[in-house]
Formats: structure tokens, sequence, C-alpha cells
């Protein structure tokens, strides 16, 4: 399948490109049919010469055997009067190109949990102060009548399970 598409030269960070039509399995830089064009993407827009020259008459006849142009060429086409009515380039419509990828959404779930995680946690500690500043002050006869009673009764059963530990762990060794 042929196709029409750019060849990279120039140097490093100084990009040149011929437009050339070539076998589609060919190596981008590598083997071509013929050189239909170039383009100079260093030029400015809209200086006195142009970033693109295109030969249209060797174009056409390529388009017309079959060759197929690439998204940018066919762009660079679509431009030219006399080529415009052959190809029709549409701008591709992509929604999903500005989203992060894949692990910066799970970054950004993970870290929203923890700060969910963080908030909920605050609250808590503040109902839980707010608890306990509350009950002193309501509670406070009932709880010192009960801890009156409370000691008495449970000092002689924890002195008797201590007791009763040891046994029991000295048996089962």
């Amino acid at each position: 399948m042929l196709k029409i598409r750019l060849s990279r030269g120039g140097a490093k960070k100084r990009p040149y490109y011929h437009i050339v039509v070539a076998d589609s399995r060919a190596p981008r830089d590598g083997k071509f049919l013929e050189k239909v064009g170039s383009y100079n993407p260093m030029l400015p827009k809209d200086g006195p010469t142009p970033r693109v020259v295109l030969k249209a008459e060797s174009i056409a006849e390529w388009l017309r055997k079959g060759a197929q142009p690439t998204d940018r060429v066919a762009r660079f086409l679509s431009q030219d009067e006399t080529l415009s009515s052959m190809v029709k380039w549409q701008a591709g419509n992509n929604p999903q190109k500005g989203q992060p990828g894949k692990k910066a959404q799970e970054r950004a779930e993970e870290r929203a949990q923890r700060e969910a995680d963080r908030a909920e946690a605050e609250a808590a500690a503040k109902a839980e102060a707010e608890a306990a500043a509350a009950a002193p002050a309501e509670e406070a006869p009932a709880e010192e009548a009960a801890a009156a009673e409370t000691p008495a009764e449970e000092a002689p059963a924890a002195e008797s399970a201590a007791e009763d530990a040891p046994a029991e762990e000295k048996t089962e060794a």
C-alpha cells in the first residue's frame, strides 16, 4: 500500500521534513518512490517563505493511483486549493486526550480516600472530645457514686482472678 507521508531530515532539534510517496512497510526515513514536497516547521506560520511546499501535479497523480496520505499530510493537502477537492481532512475528536493516565487516576483516588479518612477521624475525635467535655458536667454525681461502690466489689474479684491465672499457666505448661 502506498502512503504519502513525512520523512524527517535536519539536525537535532532542527527538524525538516520531506513529503514523500513510499511503501507503507518502508521505514520512516528509508526508501521512498518520489519526493513530492517539503515541510519546515521552524519557519513562522505567516512568514514570507511558506512552511509547506507541494508539487500538486505529482501528488494528484499519486492520489489517483491509490496512495493514501497520512493525517498530517492530508491536513496540508486540504489547505492547498488545487488538492482540497481530492483530499478531505477532518480534525479527530479525542475527548479523553486531556484526562490523566491510569496510574495518576489511581493516585488521585488514594489521595482522596486518605483525605476522607483523615476528615472522618478528625470529626470522630472532635465528637469524642465534645462528648467527654459534656459528660463529666452532667454525670459527675452518678459516676462518683458508682466509682465509690465498684472498687470495693472488684478488688477481691481481681485478686482471685490474679491468683487463678498463674495456677492455670503452671498446669498447662
